[in-house]
């Protein structure tokens, strides 16, 4: 699923013009300080973070399997499974609360240097 999310924003980038690309690349350290920002609001919040880590697991199954003979027979098997899972992991609130104090004043500094970096693009690939 995570593949198929990376790959929407490069079919999507083969769609727009000069100016929205530049834009998007002006706006990308904005974007990702936002999103550390809604992040570490949401682990304050709770007093905990959450982690996604991957959990394997063995599963029995019933699986088809073709004799010599021809004949398809069901035998038990075993698959193994990999999934996604979010973990709760503690976090010391005084840093994570030092982190978004520094991940907000970051954005501010973002915020000037973007609005001159979109009126550049806005200047370097006018719109027809």
């Amino acid at each position: 699923m995570k593949r198929l999310l990376l790959l929407i924003p490069l079919g999507l980038a083969a769609c727009a013009s000069p100016q929205e690309r530049c834009i998007s690349q002006a706006q990308r350290n904005l974007n990702v300080v936002n999103n550390l920002i809604t992040v570490t609001r949401g682990n304050i919040e709770r007093g905990y973070a959450i982690e996604e880590r991957q959990e394997v697991r063995t599963v029995n199954r019933v699986c088809s399997d073709e004799l010599d003979s021809g004949e398809v027979v069901r035998v038990p098997c075993q698959q193994v499974i990999t999934e996604d899972v979010n973990v709760p992991v503690a976090i010391d609130l005084n840093a994570e609360t030092a982190k978004l104090e520094s991940l907000i004043d970051r954005r501010d500094a973002l915020q000037a240097s973007v609005g001159s970096a979109i009126a550049q693009c806005q200047a370097q690939y006018p719109e027809t």
